[in-house]
């Protein structure tokens, strides 16, 4: 069986804005390993907040799916166990340039597919 779909893909990425970000809901960091974008990753993750410590102006942060889903959160104690841990990123509200809905990372992988094929027949 094949399925086939058509999607208007645009010429450039669309990552999420800091204004658009809502505590709880997941978004996917796509990045590269690659200069030539051939390669990509892609990681869910939970937008946990802004402006968790002292001094932070700016600052989002972004948990790990399974932790938070475990219902760890930044603000609790260490657990006990190795296996209860959370990983947590933070940068800049300005450098969201890899954050992406997942419509939008489905845009960047597609688009990924498509200069893989080229390169392959180049």
């Amino acid at each position: 069986m094949t399925m086939r779909f058509e999607r208007e893909l645009k010429s450039y990425a669309e990552p999420i804005s800091s204004a658009q970000l809502k505590e709880g809901s997941i978004y996917f960091f796509v990045n590269f390993i690659d200069g030539e974008l051939l390669i990509p990753t892609m990681e869910p993750v939970v937008f946990a907040g802004r402006n968790f410590e002292p001094g932070d102006v700016g600052r989002v942060y972004f948990q790990d799916v399974y932790s938070y889903r475990e219902g760890i959160r930044y603000d609790m104690p260490e657990p006990a166990s190795e296996e209860s841990s959370a990983e947590f990123h933070t940068g800049s509200e300005d450098e969201l340039g890899h954050v992406f809905e997942y419509e939008q990372a489905l845009d960047v992988l597609i688009a990924c597919s498509l200069r893989r094929r080229k390169s392959m027949h180049a």
